[in-house]
């Protein structure tokens, strides 16, 4: 399967995912645990049929390693979905996730005792300084939409700031299953597959805390409005529709970076996914008319600023041109 595939597998699975997880929080907020569970049970029995040939193929990284980074790829899907409960707006939700970066320089220079150049500390404090402008925004947001008594608007802002908190430490938690899963490829070689798949399977067990929420939000879906589905001749409520869509897109998604991880550059896979947030960012605003100020323009162009200079994208295309970068010429 060609690059070019898989750049539109991306592009239209990943955006076309932010569309129903939207559609499906802007209806019902407390939703993420059945939107995470349902992706999660999905994409695991596409695996365990595809990848793991119901258990008979043995992995190739032990089980207990994927114990430990499973814990912390469950910790992190349940609690970035959750935070959508605390007045997180979606566009900040996914500003805020686009500071992934930033977590995995800070815990690579303490864990892995990397050094970076001068130009990736810029690019980490370009993002920092755009993630911090629509946090402070938003916040002010939250204060002004709070309408009634003093201690009303409070309560809202510290609710607040406890979905602020939920994604903070999911960022981190991210960033250090990445290093973590960056050792295990190098000691065992890359998997991304069996790992995608085993991220996936051994998790479920752990809905089972989640069940009675799970259930609550399956009658409530089951409750919404019929739809009619032309080719089976069914009525489906319309949630269970959109959850069916979101799951879909989720699973089109992650294939299309594993893809996109096999056949290109780190460099060019960060790309396209920075260009897909970007594109899911704008569609977002636009379409659900989510409130954003120009300051958080600002601060998305920031960050997204930020980004581009971390991929180092300019040497790349001068590259390309045939332009040799300083360093080049400073060699000749």
């Amino acid at each position: 399967m060609g690059t070019s595939v898989a750049v539109c597998l991306v592009f239209i699975g990943c955006c076309s995912n932010v569309v129903f997880l939207e559609l499906l929080v802007r209806e019902f907020p407390g939703s993420g645990n059945i939107i995470t569970f349902t992706q999660f049970l999905f994409i695991a029995l596409e695996g365990l049929i595809f990848e793991s040939n119901f258990g008979r193929k043995k992995p190739a990284i032990p089980i207990r390693n994927y114990v430990f980074m499973v814990t912390m790829f469950f910790a992190v899907s349940v609690i970035n979905n959750y935070s959508l409960n605390f007045n997180i707006a979606m566009p900040l939700h996914m500003i805020f996730r686009s500071g992934s970066l930033i977590a995995n320089m800070i815990l690579g220079i303490i864990i892995l005792k990397k050094r970076y150049s001068p130009s990736k500390y810029l690019s980490i404090g370009l993002i920092s300084f755009g993630i911090f402008i629509c946090t402070i925004m938003s916040a002010k947001q939250v204060n002004m939409a709070s309408e009634g008594s003093e201690d009303q608007g409070v309560h809202a802002f510290m609710h607040w700031l406890v979905g602020i908190a939920m994604l903070t430490f999911a960022l981190l938690m991210s960033a250090r299953m990445g290093i973590f899963q960056e050792t295990l490829y190098k000691e065992y070689g890359k998997h991304s597959k069996e790992a995608l798949f085993y991220n996936h399977c051994l998790p479920l067990p752990g809905f089972l805390l989640l069940l009675s929420d799970i259930y609550n939000h399956g009658v409530l879906f089951s409750q919404t409005t019929p739809v009619a589905v032309p080719v089976v001749g069914l009525s489906v409520p319309i949630m269970w529709l959109y959850l069916l869509g979101n799951t879909i897109t989720q699973y089109v998604c992650i294939r299309g970076v594993f893809i996109l991880t096999t056949e290109c550059t780190s460099l060019t896979v960060t790309l396209v996914v920075t260009l897909r947030k970007f594109l899911s960012l704008i569609f977002s605003i636009l379409y659900f008319q989510n409130p954003f100020t120009t300051w958080h323009w600002v601060g998305t162009a920031v960050v997204f600023l930020g980004t581009l200079l971390y991929t180092e994208v300019w040497n790349s295309v001068r590259a390309a041109l045939g332009r040799p970068d300083a360093k080049e010429k400073k060699a000749a």
